[in-house]
């Protein structure tokens, strides 16, 4: 079942380090100005992006099997249609607690693939504006 009560939602936004696939490096796009958002708050935010060398001051690994840090959340800027293969990515790493598909972004079938293995999934919901809602 997703995480959607505000408690569940609270819990996921206690997380330290957040993945952002599809980070932007353009100003003004959301897929960069959430993932700011998120930095300015206080996350550790690793920016994943293979046509981006920085973003944040920060070197950008291409995939999420590049990342050498632990994740505790992955958060989804790329199409639905592209969620699948980045659900399957996360869900070859154990230190992924919770994958979260920004608003307008969804794939049920990656959603439940990611419950059946025991892991949390967020989807269509803007992680800024719910930090906003429920945090800050």
């Amino acid at each position: 079942m997703p995480l959607d009560t505000p408690a569940e939602l609270e819990d996921v936004l206690d997380a330290e380090t957040i993945a952002v696939v599809g980070c932007s490096s353009t100003p003004g796009k959301a897929a960069h100005d959430v993932p700011k958002y998120l930095l300015e708050q206080g996350y550790d935010v690793i920016p994943v992006n293979p046509f981006a060398d920085e973003i944040f001051g920060r070197s950008v690994p291409d995939t999420l099997a590049d990342v050498d840090d632990e994740i505790d959340v992955v958060c989804v800027f790329r199409p639905s249609e592209e969620v699948g293969e980045i659900v399957d990515a996360a869900l070859e790493r154990e230190d992924v607690d919770v994958v979260w598909t920004q608003q307008g972004i969804r794939d049920d079938d990656a959603a439940a693939r990611v419950e059946a293995d025991g892991r949390a999934v967020v989807q269509d919901r803007c992680m800024k504006v719910e930090h906003r809602r429920l945090v800050a």
